[in-house]
């Protein structure tokens, strides 16, 4: 059994070893006696409940936490480290970026981040920190606020067995947006819980096709990925409900954050597009329309993918390969757009696109071409240039997604790491304490 150290000051883990005794020689019997071993585990100490400790937690989750607007110059973080096992990781926002330092652990006990300064405990470095920057970029202020993940439930528990609600039950309350196929609405069912309301054009599906298509949304199951709610369909017209994204759409978000938005933020929504995009691609399920525009945003810059079955359930003759026709040109591989073979690799060409709409906050892709010059010229090897601003390792990120062979383009799970660990491989993580800054 484990035995807690009585010492306030050094919390620590003990084991009692229960070990066999000698042999008696008189009864021949054996007896078993408690044995202390003392074994160190690792500290109990109080650090685990306070607010700066964030546990085991990724430098890039670190990084989107900080850089959220409720947090200030100065805030940080401690979270365990992900390459040594007994070490942990300080994590201070410096501007509009974040900085990293190792905190190591001495043998004889106590932490350090510069070895000439060390403490016994992780509480006296933060007080350290806090009073004196000491050779950090910033001296700690406040601990980095926790942001609770937003709830992506609500209708769906009460239409588990009937996607068909009563439209009574719906109120519009105000009209987010419009597009080619209906009107999308911020509303409230049954006055209690928010929700998007997309209503679609008279003529534009089939109910019963949209109803077959609902079945396999509804299996689609992934916190990136916006959730259906609920269907009205035996009238016109027909309505789409999903959880509400307050902040719209991806598109008009970067368009008007261009000033707010930096490259960490936005290689952060890249990587969260990329994780929904990998759990399609590892259901076979094909997009067909990856673009910003149909992207959402909720709080805290969470991004999610939005009809992601829509595509399939609209009137083929509209993505016929054809000049003119009702499909997003720019966004389209080739092989879509001129011999109408989609696939998840075709997704993966509509996803670099979508980089460079992330990059330029929001710029149409091939800016100054027409359609019919995109078809052409992307046809015999043209492809956009890097974006101004973009890094050329993001732009080789986009160059691979942009090959000619489908069959050479990156799957949306290798994307997904390169994207998680963009900065982690583009240079050192960790800052020494001792540099200038």
């Amino acid at each position: 059994m484990f035995v807690r150290n009585v010492r306030d000051d050094v919390p620590s883990l003990f084991l009692l070893v229960v070990i066999p005794d000698i042999v008696s020689k008189r009864t021949g019997s054996r007896t078993l006696q408690p044995f202390l071993l003392v074994l160190w585990v690792r500290p109990l100490s109080r650090w685990r409940q306070v607010r700066w400790y964030f546990g085991k937690i990724k430098r890039i989750e670190a990084e989107k936490k900080l850089l959220l607007p409720e947090n200030e110059h100065g805030a940080f973080l401690i979270r365990d480290s992900e390459s040594r096992r007994n070490d942990f990781s300080l994590s201070v926002r410096d501007g509009d970026t974040v900085k990293h330092y190792r905190i190591r652990q001495l043998d004889e006990g106590g932490f350090f981040i510069a070895r000439r300064t060390a403490f016994r405990t992780l509480q006296e470095l933060v007080e350290h920190y806090s009073k004196d920057a000491d050779g950090l970029c910033v001296n700690l202020r406040k601990p980095c606020i926790q942001v609770e993940k937003p709830i992506t439930g609500g209708l769906s528990h009460n239409t588990r067995d009937h996607w068909e609600i009563d439209r009574s039950s719906l109120n519009f309350v105000r009209k987010l947006g419009q597009g080619q196929f209906g009107e999308v609405w911020e509303g409230l069912w049954n006055n209690t819980t928010p929700v998007a309301i997309k209503t679609l054009k008279t003529g534009t599906m089939d109910p019963k096709d949209f109803l077959a298509e609902a079945q396999i949304m509804k299996k689609l199951r992934h916190q990136k990925l916006v959730q259906l709610y609920a269907v009205c369909t035996l009238e016109e017209p027909i309505y789409i409900i999903t959880e509400l994204m307050k902040n719209g759409s991806l598109l008009e978000y970067l368009q008007g954050k261009a000033r707010v938005l930096k490259l960490p933020q936005l290689i952060d929504m890249a990587a969260q597009i990329a994780s929904g995009m990998a759990y399609l691609e590892s259901q076979n399920y094909i997009h067909r329309d990856l673009a910003a525009r149909n992207i959402l945003v909720g709080e805290n810059n969470i991004v999610k993918i939005a009809d992601f079955g829509l595509a399939r359930l609209i009137k083929e003759d509209e993505y016929e390969a054809r000049v003119g026709a009702r499909f997003p040109i720019k966004w389209t591989a080739p092989e879509a757009a001129n011999y109408s073979k989609f696939s998840i690799k075709s997704d993966v060409w509509s996803f670099g696109i979508l980089l460079t709409e992330l990059v330029t906050y929001g710029r149409i892709p091939y800016p100054g071409m027409t359609n019919a010059e995109v078809l052409h010229q992307v046809e015999h090897g043209y492809r956009m240039p890097c974006p101004p601003g973009c890094p050329p390792s993001l732009y080789e990120i986009m160059l691979e997604t942009w090959h000619k062979d489908p069959m050479k383009r990156p799957t949306f799970e290798t994307l997904q790491w390169k994207l998680e660990d963009f900065f982690t491989l583009e240079g050192s993580e960790y800052k020494e304490a001792s540099s200038a800054y």
